[in-house]
């Protein structure tokens, strides 16, 4: 004898209305589930010469306040080539897609070690270097006037760097630069922080080797990565001009901001929004 089951019977409803309407079961059943929100690219931070990975702070807790993986490994400011390929190979170790930012020097080195890495969906550059092939940041340096740093960072040398000379891994002598502490705020920092925190960033800044600055680029990720790019209009480091010469030439997505060199310590803000539109370009 039949025997009154309503859960069979709503189920049995269920697929009669289902099949008549056109819709398979299998779509019936999982139309009412949401789709996994797609996960968010990590965001590689990279710093530059004379300063060191905490130049990020601010960028980073408001990236991980909005809900994206961020880090900001240290560059060896040793040499471009050994530069990029020692950033290449930590990117190797990052999992999915990646927005690789590069500040000053490291703009340089983002350059490099992106070519040929196809989880690198975005470059951005703030007030940094884009070298095309061939060149070096002295040359670009020489190319646009406008430093205060007093020359391009050759012979001679320029009179706001301190040169310190160090033995190499192989028993030769090379030299680090730094940028002497008085020139310091005015340089690096366009005199728009106050002299006590110049003092500090002055004391824990990362010296660059003469080898670094003068060694040419290779070919450059911009030509086939999407760029996005920061000029620093107050920037007494990399001239405003050279900064939007390079953005131009990379056809970068191109805002401004009335910052210094180290704009990602005066204005986090502005540059977390324009690490998050190229995270979120399509």
């Amino acid at each position: 004898m039949f025997q009154h089951r309503p859960g069979r019977i709503a189920a049995l409803a269920t697929t009669t209305l289902a099949l008549a309407a056109g819709v398979s079961t299998t779509a019936f059943a999982t139309s009412n589930h949401h789709a996994e929100p797609e996960a968010k690219p990590t965001v590689v931070l990279v710093h530059g010469a004379w300063a060191d990975s905490s130049s990020w702070s601010g960028v980073v807790k408001r990236l991980q306040a909005d809900g994206y993986p961020v880090t900001a490994p240290a560059t060896p400011l040793r040499g471009l080539a050994s530069d990029a390929s020692y950033l290449s190979d930590y990117l190797k170790t990052v999992k999915g897609p990646i927005v690789l930012v590069g500040h000053s020097y490291g703009g340089a080195v983002i350059t490099n070690a992106a070519t040929g890495n196809p989880h690198v969906k975005a470059l951005v550059y703030v007030a940094a270097f884009a070298p095309d092939k061939g060149e070096s940041t002295a040359d670009l340096l020489a190319k646009y006037p406008g430093t205060h740093l007093g020359a391009a960072p050759d012979a001679p040398l320029p009179r706001a760097l301190n040169p310190v000379p160090f033995t190499q891994a192989d028993g030769s002598t090379g030299t680090d630069l730094y940028i002497k502490a008085d020139k310091f705020r005015d340089v690096f920092l366009s005199n728009q922080v106050n002299t006590a925190k110049a003092a500090e960033l002055a004391a824990t800044q990362r010296p660059i080797s003469v080898q670094a600055v003068g060694e040419p680029s290779g070919t450059p990720a911009w030509k086939t990565i999407p760029s996005w790019y920061l000029v620093a209009d107050d920037d007494h480091t990399i001239p405003a001009a050279a900064e939007r010469a390079m953005a131009a030439r990379a056809h970068a997505h191109t805002v401004e901001v009335d910052g210094p060199h180290a704009v990602a310590v005066t204005d986090p803000h502005a540059v977390t929004r324009l690490v998050e539109q190229a995270a979120t370009a399509r």
